[in-house]
């Protein structure tokens, strides 16, 4: 098949350090390309690709901290001139994969190739006016069941796969804690250090600062560099030393997250993950497994004790769950089985 694959350009793909958007669409593109597909991606760059590359924007816009920021470098123009290319040239492809969001949704009445777009979630509910509107045309994936909107129709849902050979197994964890993810109070940092604390045990923070008043209030009161320390965005073979490291990955979410990139990556160091029972976390995780589900309403005591009782699980078995669960092959046999579906039935 000839697969367009329309990414995100808010960081590199893959990203550098994080971005789960242009991972998933990364992850999609190679695994296509190893199956023998012609395969165009569309994103940044200095993205990193076997398959053929097409640019509009230099560099992720969430990464151009430092870098001139004149005529070229609006986002809203960037974003749309790369939309615009992807379904410009539509007609050359059998079927574009959408793992930008919404917006591309309004280019699919324009062209006959089909659109296959991945609901990465939804971050407001003003955006679902977009997905209504294109309901009757669009072919939608969720990346849960628990993230399907009852407005929507999908055609499957199909869970996010990692290449498990990047993440080393450690058999032998050290003793510290990790949160990794983004500082914000959807993703419970605060709540890491609390349970950490009363544990007793050291934490490391890793991931980007999306809620700058949060951290300061939060979060930077309690870093001493010791007990608590922040690492700030983690590079994959860091990511990968932090997790396997880990006695346990500190997940206490505040909303209902439609996946979890960071939960799927510690089982596959063997890491068990400790997380609020919301969202796809009861669809990733098996309780008393791979990891704990803790009560979303009051979590710390049970987060507590969840950790306490981490080292009893067998790490071993939260390795096999990555291989057998989320693999890149899995996930991308499933998006390559309703492309072809999706094709026949145009």
């Amino acid at each position: 098949m000839r697969i367009g694959v329309l990414a995100s350009i808010a960081h590199r793909t893959p990203p550098i350090a994080y971005g789960p958007w242009e991972q998933v669409a990364s992850t999609l593109a190679e695994g296509l390309v190893a199956r023998g597909h012609d395969v165009t991606l569309f994103a940044t760059a200095d993205s990193v690709t076997a398959a053929r590359l097409h640019a509009v924007a230099p560099h992720g816009y969430e990464e151009a901290e430092g870098r001139p920021q004149g005529e070229g470098y609006d986002v809203k123009v960037l974003e749309s001139l790369h939309i615009a290319a992807a379904f410009e040239r539509a007609a050359g492809f059998d079927v574009i994969s959408n793992q930008f969001d919404f917006l591309p949704l309004t280019w699919s009445r324009l062209v006959g190739t089909p659109v296959v777009t991945t609901v990465h979630g939804f971050g407001s509910e003003a955006i679902l006016p977009a997905y209504r509107a294109y309901d009757d045309i669009a072919t939608y994936v969720s990346i849960s069941d628990a993230d399907r909107h009852p407005d929507l129709s999908y055609a499957a849902t199909i869970h996010h796969g990692i290449d498990v050979g990047r993440f080393t197994f450690v058999a032998d964890p050290g003793g510290y804690l990790l949160f990794l993810g983004r500082i914000h109070p959807d993703k419970g940092t605060a709540a890491a250090v609390e349970v950490a604390r009363r544990a007793g045990l050291p934490l490391v923070i890793a991931g980007i600062v999306q809620d700058r008043a949060y951290f300061d209030e939060r979060v930077a009161p309690h870093l001493d560099g010791d007990r608590v320390r922040f690492v700030g965005p983690v590079a994959p073979p860091e990511r990968d030393r932090l997790l396997g490291g880990a006695r346990a990955l500190l997940h206490l979410i505040g909303f209902d997250e439609p996946f979890g990139l960071s939960v799927v990556e510690a089982l596959a160091t063997g890491t068990p993950v400790v997380a609020c029972d919301r969202g796809s976390m009861p669809e990733l995780l098996r309780d008393g497994v791979t990891g704990f589900l803790v009560d979303p309403a009051d979590p710390l005591e049970e987060a507590v004790a969840a950790v306490g009782a981490a080292g009893s699980l067998d790490r071993a078995l939260c390795r096999a769950e990555a291989e057998q669960r989320f693999s890149a092959a899995r996930m991308v046999e499933e998006y390559e089985a309703l492309f072809a579906r999706v094709v026949s039935d145009r």
